[in-house]
């Protein structure tokens, strides 16, 4: 499972199909916005289009891919899989370089979350497959 660090930089790799939406827990974002509101999403949109209040993460992007966007982020955060912490107070996040971190879930939580267990598992083929090395002792 993976957890973001990044919305602009995470949603981009979901899109582009570098992360599966099944691996992610969750994006703990420095946003404040709720992509239900036309004007926070123009100015989120524009923002990581265009730079200004952060870099243009989806500046090779136009108008016909905004609806990808926002529906993904949408489903994101109705899943609670999108988290910003500034919504909750005055928490100041600040950028990170890192974009995903893994985590590992222990069998007993994967035994109650048979959705988890099964993209724990599907992660681990994949793993395989790409020949990377997995700490097993979580799982």
């Amino acid at each position: 499972m993976k957890i973001g660090l990044s919305y602009s930089r995470c949603l981009l790799d979901i899109i582009e199909g570098k992360v599966d939406i099944n691996d992610v827990l969750v994006i703990i974002s420095r946003t404040n916005f709720d992509p239900h509101n036309d004007i926070h999403w123009k100015n989120i949109w524009e923002g990581y289009r265009y730079g200004g209040f952060s870099n243009p993460e989806w500046a090779g992007y136009n108008s016909e891919d905004e609806p990808s966007f926002r529906a993904l982020t949408i489903e994101l955060l109705e899943s609670g899989k999108l988290h910003q912490p500034r919504q909750f107070g005055k928490a100041k996040p600040t950028r990170s370089h890192a974009i995903w971190l893994e985590a590992v879930l222990p069998n007993d939580e994967l035994e109650k979350n048979p959705l988890a267990k099964e993209a724990w598992e599907n992660f681990q083929v994949a793993a395989a497959l790409a020949d990377v090395k997995l700490d097993r002792r979580a799982s």
